[in-house]
């Protein structure tokens, strides 16, 4: 974790920070849940962070948190060194956020709904025109971009959210389950521009339950549990500790250890 006693160069190259972060919530079937418990993160600008963990094992809770829909009940969280909870709109301009509840609104052509969204984070009219021409070529959207939104597939919608998201080139990217919908084309296309995002300086912290992408594109992967974060790691790290070969066996070790500890 980030301490005090870093560098500034340090401090300029976290893009993502949590110190304790912590969210409990009351649900009328379950009563007191802990949904996040205490968790530490550090992802630096330049990398992309994996996040893995079984459903309501705390993910999507910490990655709203992070952009601001959701507050902590206690900790703190930083996005490119702006805390959340004291400068949420700063901290908005700052990220590119998709949540696989990113809705679209049915009545705007595709086109128009990146408009609309550029304009409301300050961009120029010609810069914006330009980066949408190069989000259309990047992301395959020529075929359906110019129709309504209420006529787009689930593929379709999904691309157009993640456009809409990176759109204004933000420094730090959050995606939960970015892949979610797509294809196994519109899949690689995704996984590939995502892995640029190392050369543009960006961090970027995702969910995703399949194994195959993490393996691919981390350069760290932590697996959270229960609302805490269980292990982190490289790849390899995380191979050696488990003395497992494939990150599912990692995920399942990991998983199984934390489960036994809390029998003892």
């Amino acid at each position: 974790m980030t301490t005090p006693t870093d560098s500034p160069e340090q401090l300029d190259s976290v893009g993502i920070r949590t110190e304790g972060l912590r969210k409990v919530y009351s649900d009328s079937k379950r009563g007191r849940v802990v949904a996040l418990d205490g968790l530490d993160l550090v992802c630096q600008r330049g990398e992309i962070y994996g996040l893995l963990g079984p459903n309501g094992a705390g993910k999507t809770t910490c990655l709203r948190m992070l952009s601001s829909v959701l507050s902590p009940t206690a900790g703190k969280a930083f996005v490119d060194g702006v805390e959340v909870s004291q400068d949420p709109l700063e901290v908005r301009r700052r990220i590119g956020f998709l949540s696989t509840s990113t809705g679209l609104y049915p009545r705007l052509t595709g086109r128009e709904t990146l408009r609309y969204f550029g304009e409301l984070q300050g961009m120029q009219a010609q810069q914006l025109e330009q980066r949408i021409e190069e989000l259309i070529h990047v992301f395959e959207l020529s075929g359906f971009v110019d129709g309504p939104g209420s006529s787009f597939s689930t593929g379709q919608k999904q691309k157009l959210s993640i456009a809409r998201a990176v759109l204004h080139e933000p420094p730090v990217l959050i995606l939960d389950e970015p892949t979610l919908g797509l294809d196994i084309l519109a899949s690689s296309a995704m996984i590939e521009f995502i892995s640029s995002a190392r050369s543009h300086n960006t961090c970027v912290l995702f969910s995703t339950h399949i194994m195959s992408e993490a393996e691919r594109l981390c350069d760290r992967i932590g697996i959270i549990y229960h609302g805490r974060l269980l292990t982190e790691g490289t790849y390899d790290q995380l191979r050696e500790e488990t003395g497992e070969e494939y990150l599912d066996g990692v995920f399942l070790s990991a998983v199984r250890r934390a489960d036994e500890e809390l029998e003892v």
